[in-house]
């Protein structure tokens, strides 16, 4: 299998913060979070999703969790 490099410049300070934060919370290196990224956008659309997959995306997600929706569930009943 070939590999090739990539250099990517001038990356926002703020985007920088978010693939540390991103690559310590996977216990990974800021290039193999990088490449998770890249291959994931890569194959995205052509491969089924495993349960682990959806789990991630829905993560991603931040929906409020299920104390958060009953509250909210709640609040807007009783605002009715």
């Amino acid at each position: 299998m070939s590999s090739a490099s990539l250099t990517i410049r001038n990356i926002p300070e703020a985007v920088l913060a978010g693939l540390r934060a991103r690559a310590a919370a996977h216990k990974r290196s800021m290039q193999r979070e990088i490449l998770a990224i890249l291959e994931s956008a890569a194959v995205e659309g052509t491969t089924r999703l495993t349960a682990p997959g959806v789990l991630e995306r829905v993560r991603r997600l931040n929906l409020p969790s299920e104390s958060e929706a009953v509250h909210m569930i709640r609040a807007d009943r009783d605002g009715r």
